[in-house]
């Protein structure tokens, strides 16, 4: 870890877990004031966090995630965080599968895993499985997810999208009729198979204690390029009580224009995972890596800074306009060299 220990200073309560994330990964202390400070109940039990960061220690943990936010909420962290644990980690988490805010526990299994392989962060012990879906607002599901520990990073060289091979899905559906999820892939396959006929829309209907404690469904999309590229959409329904109720025809439509719109978009990282895999390029050994995005979202601009902040790193970005090469939106290519982070959690005994 990094042997400068001045804290950094920040003001509001935006973007929290990349700080927390980044300050656990470099081990400086981080102090963040006026979080939600006009709030009668600002969530945390004061408006002042000083974060001291100590050592991944890893191991068999349970955690019962806040039903208000989804449990790739919390994955998304330990995503950045697991790798460089003492022990390899085993952690079950309890709460809200799917919704309408965080990327589901689906999109991160069929992305987000892919992406940590290419780094050299795989092995039988890691898996991400959702042993019961939970719909907002009342939860009730459970995800494993268990990853290895690594010492280092393989530095990557991703700048070929590639070309859409075939599309994968699941429509899933708890506490409401299996047809939902049937009429859920028939209208998303109405406007991918004008495009490309390799498609296969697997539907997930569980039932009893592994349906959670609410009644949903949705549909998750991902397509995977001829150069391993997983690029991902998604849509579930309004929780029970709050909104207008969605068809599961226009919820299938919809989420299959999404998947389109993120294929345009393009790049080797879809939209979801794009702070993670610059995360990991910053940790990587003392070598350049390179990789191509579609345009840069606004979490992504404020992680490259927070990048700087915490690791002196800073990235060297090129747009690429879309030309007879590239197709779709404008790609932005985006080089650094490695710190050659170690993992020293695991080396202490």
């Amino acid at each position: 870890m990094a042997t400068q220990t001045h804290s950094l200073s920040y003001a509001g309560c935006n973007f929290l877990r990349q700080r927390l994330v980044l300050s656990t990964l470099s081990g400086r202390p981080v102090k963040i004031r006026k979080i939600r400070a006009r709030d009668d109940n600002p969530g945390l039990r004061g408006t002042t966090l000083y974060y001291q960061p100590g050592l991944l220690y890893g191991g068999s943990l349970e955690h019962d995630c806040s039903v208000l936010r989804g449990i790739g909420y919390y994955l998304e962290s330990l995503l950045c965080l697991a790798p460089f644990m003492k022990h390899p980690l085993k952690i079950i988490l309890r709460g809200v599968t799917n919704d309408q805010v965080d990327p589901s526990v689906d999109v991160l299994k069929a992305t987000a895993l892919p992406l940590l392989k290419q780094f050299g962060i795989d092995g039988e012990s890691f898996e991400l499985k959702i042993v019961r879906r939970g719909m907002p607002p009342g939860g009730g599901g459970e995800v494993l997810f268990s990853c290895p520990v690594r010492k280092v990073l393989k530095p990557i060289q991703l700048t070929d999208p590639g070309k859409i091979k075939r599309i994968r899905g699941m429509a899933y559906s708890v506490r409401v009729s299996p047809q939902m999820a049937n009429r859920i892939v028939d209208s998303a396959r109405s406007i991918l198979n004008k495009f490309i006929p390799d498609i296969y829309i697997y539907t997930d209907h569980m039932k009893g204690v592994n349906s959670g404690k609410s009644p949903g469904f949705g549909l998750s999309l991902v397509a995977e390029t001829t150069s391993g590229t997983f690029l991902s959409a998604e849509l579930a329904s309004n929780p029970q009580g709050q909104g207008a109720a969605v068809l599961p025809e226009d919820l299938g439509r919809n989420c299959a224009k999404l998947l389109l719109e993120e294929i345009y978009r393009g790049g080797c990282v879809d939209s979801t995972n794009q702070s993670l895999a610059l995360l990991l390029m910053t940790l990587g050994q003392q070598d350049v890596s390179k990789v191509l995005l579609g345009p840069l979202s606004p979490y992504t601009i404020e992680f490259l800074r927070h990048l700087k902040s915490f690791f002196q790193i800073m990235f060297k970005i090129e747009t690429k306009p879309c030309g007879e090469e590239l197709k779709g939106g404008d790609k932005v290519l985006l080089t650094c060299v490695g710190i050659g982070f170690s993992n020293l959690s695991k080396t202490l005994k």
